[in-house]
């Protein structure tokens, strides 16, 4: 019987880990602080440390750590945020809950993340257009899509020139680095996950949020626990419930003991992907600069579905990140956008699949995928 590859093994990792995760699970349950425990402080210093930032404010998704940003930043009603129609609906999604408006900006047909000249013309036509008319430019939201960081010298020089906030929105590039930096210390704010399948993922949902801003911070961990000033009954601000809870900390302090080697393993697979498959595919661009995380390993092919089929018939899952742009999304129907708006984000939603990616994908089993792709 025909092996059937895992798309994320998780199940190996948990392997590798399981005594130090047994014994960190444990602790947590002897001191019996589910909430804020001793680990989820423990786990921002690491965190912190890691980025190269002063502070990280872990909460309960990656969606909350940019609800939460933009709450503390006060962006709202006649508030233009300018982002990606070609990423997961989170990141348009928390600019609606905020009451401010999401303008969509085309995509860089090579690296997925928002393009910095579309950004610019964007920006140019902000008062002209009907759909933009009365909304003040407040804040941008680039999205490091499947683990390669945007262009943040071009973006940041625009916002700063337009006086907008930046929050990164680094889901998928946690462990990623541009110049020299990591992924979440590339703008006024970063905002991570650490959703299952994540590079560094826990058991449940999970988040943080990186920033130098001593201010920001203070801010963020009060509305995290639904805007609390002094003491758990007076309430300052509006808030919500978005603590990370202890047990989730303790499973990612554990598992970031061996990220960076994780990441190293990442750049092996993607190594024999790139190797096999350029010429046949359009394969992943990495930029001068930067150093993806590798979140997903994704191609683009006009036979996408009869490759899928084939893959699918050997047991060897495949996934389409994102079959349908957020510009064509019924949810976002009120925004006014209509097919062709952002033509390149369109096209590849038509032609890109991703394959298995994870650090503990064997040779063996990556030939077998790259075979099946080639024959």
């Amino acid at each position: 019987m025909t092996k059937r590859l895992d798309f994320i093994d998780l199940k190996a990792q948990q392997e590798r880990l399981r005594p130090r995760l047994l014994e960190r699970l444990h602790r947590v349950l002897e001191h019996g602080q589910y909430i804020l425990g001793p680990e989820v402080l423990e786990l921002e210093e690491r965190l912190a440390d890691f980025v190269g930032v002063r502070h990280a404010v872990t909460c309960a998704s990656g969606t909350d750590a940019l609800l939460m940003t933009l709450m503390a930043w006060g962006v709202g009603p006649g508030d233009a945020v300018f982002t990606t129609p070609f990423t997961f609906v989170a990141t348009v999604e928390v600019i609606c809950l905020v009451g401010a408006t999401p303008v969509l900006v085309d995509i860089d047909p090579r690296t997925y993340n928002l393009d910095p000249q579309a950004l610019e013309a964007a920006l140019a036509e902000v008062g002209r257009h009907p759909r933009t008319a009365g909304l003040r430019p407040r804040a941008l939201i680039p999205v490091d899509l499947f683990g390669q960081p945007a262009d943040y010298e071009r973006l940041n020089a625009l916002a700063a020139r337009h006086g907008l906030l930046v929050l990164e929105d680094a889901a998928q590039s946690f462990g990623a680095e541009y110049q020299g930096k990591k992924a979440g210390a590339l703008a006024h704010a970063a905002a991570t996950s650490f959703f299952p399948a994540k590079p560094l993922g826990g058991y449940g949902d999970g988040g943080a949020i990186f920033t130098d801003d001593d201010e920001l911070a203070d801010i963020l961990r009060s509305i995290r626990v639904h805007g609390q000033g002094r003491h758990r009954y007076e309430h300052v601000r509006l808030g919500l419930n978005g603590r990370l809870d202890t047990l989730q900390a303790a499973v990612l302090l554990c598992k970031l003991e061996i990220f960076p080697e994780e990441v190293e393993r990442r750049q092996e697979v993607a190594t024999r992907y790139n190797q096999a498959l350029a010429g046949a595919f359009t394969i992943p661009y990495v930029a001068p600069g930067c150093r993806s995380v590798w979140a997903q390993y994704s191609l683009q092919s006009p036979r996408r579905e009869e490759l899928r089929a084939r893959l699918e018939a050997a047991g060897i899952p495949t996934a389409v990140y994102y079959p349908l742009p957020l510009h064509l999304q019924p949810a976002y129907a009120f925004l006014g956008y209509q097919p062709g708006d952002f033509p390149v984000s369109e096209e590849v939603a038509r032609r890109i699949f991703s394959l298995p990616m994870h650090p503990y994908l064997s040779p063996a089993d990556q030939e077998r995928i790259i075979r099946l792709l080639l024959s």
